[in-house]
């Protein structure tokens, strides 16, 4: 069936009035983990996906295992998102928080702008037993700490009370280290509501990678070929280059991509910020610097003034929301670049 052109790609906004408390996550908008935003961890597939994946980039590497029910997709990611958003409101109000998390599966379907019915519930037990079942393995850190045994992206789920008809009443999960350090180190970028309105898993996922890589910049742009492997789509390049084009030309015609605008130029996708992702609050990265990393600085970049490089690379490391594993090693590598492209002063 051909959708009408007058027709927004966005869902209905199902829940508009809300009497109901959820750790302020309709006040305060909902947050994202930076390590599943930046790799392909969940599925785009509509079918259930149970190919073995790996994907490299450098020297990090991800390997994504799904179980017989397949991998964990886009749509299952709404549950992390949740529960990252509860702990997150969480420690900024200075409380203290757990891997096992509580709740009501009525708030999650309602917070996720789902329907709250029979069929969702179902909906949602199959996602809770997909992301218990996806195995990651990979060297990517959170919070600076490696995992390298395999994982679930949630370590299990319980439903504690469920009704005659069998709808969930109350839910328990508990998350995975691996996205418990993520938390707890707050490596999270805050999502617009408008994510949970979109209706293809393939916009969602450009969306997060476009929060990621764009963040509050005016522009940020990337090769086809790459943004297919960030996606993580098994199309060929011919189709996925096709299933671009139509999201663009609907975000042309309706604006409905969130915080970004969305275009093609040849094999480039542009993601142009809307205006509505704030600023980092902090301008600049705070990282202590030790050892003789001032030395190393002036060898790599002789003639500069080292302190005035170290505000420039702290305000490029906040604008690109990056923090350095190793700071000494990150900052000299920068003032090389640095002076590469400038020579002496």
């Amino acid at each position: 069936m051909t959708s009408s052109p007058f027709r927004s790609p966005l869902l209905p906004d199902r829940h508009v009035q809300r009497d109901f408390f959820v750790c302020d996550i309709f006040d305060a908008a909902p947050k994202g983990d930076m390590a599943s935003m930046e790799h392909p961890i969940f599925s785009i597939s509509t079918k259930p996906d149970r190919q073995i994946r790996r994907y490299e980039n450098g020297s990090n590497f991800v390997e994504i295992t799904p179980s017989v029910k397949g991998l964990a997709t886009v749509h299952d990611r709404d549950v992390l998102i949740y529960c990252i958003s509860q702990l997150i409101g969480a420690l900024n109000d200075g409380r203290g928080v757990s891997k096992v998390l509580r709740f009501s599966a009525a708030d999650l379907l309602q917070a996720t702008n789902r329907p709250v019915g029979g069929e969702s519930y179902v909906r949602l037990r199959s996602a809770l037993e997909r992301l218990v079942g996806t195995i990651i393995t990979t060297n990517v850190t959170t919070g600076n700490i490696e995992e390298m045994d395999g994982f679930g992206i949630i370590k299990r789920f319980k439903i504690v009370r469920e009704t005659r008809d069998g709808r969930m009443q109350e839910l328990e999960i508990e998350l995975s280290d691996w996205v418990f350090n993520a938390i707890s180190a707050k490596e999270v970028l805050t999502l617009s509501r408008d994510y949970f309105r979109l209706r293809k898993p393939l916009e969602r996922r450009l969306y997060e990678i476009a929060r990621k890589h764009c963040g509050a910049k005016a522009e940020w742009k990337i090769g086809l070929e790459k943004l297919k492997m960030k996606c993580g789509s098994t199309s060929n390049e011919r189709e996925f280059r096709r299933l671009i084009q139509k999201i663009v030309d609907e975000d042309v015609t309706h604006g409905h991509m969130p915080d970004y605008a969305i275009q093609m130029d040849g094999d480039f996708v542009i993601f142009r910020g809307r205006g509505s992702v704030p600023s980092p609050v902090e301008e600049t990265m705070d990282a202590p610097l030790g050892g003789s990393v001032y030395e190393d600085a002036r060898v790599a970049a002789p003639g500069w003034d080292v302190r005035y490089i170290e505000e420039e690379w702290r305000r490029w490391c906040a604008a690109e929301e990056i923090l350095p594993k190793n700071p000494e090693r990150h900052f000299v590598k920068f003032c090389s670049s640095w002076f590469e492209k400038r020579g002496r002063p």
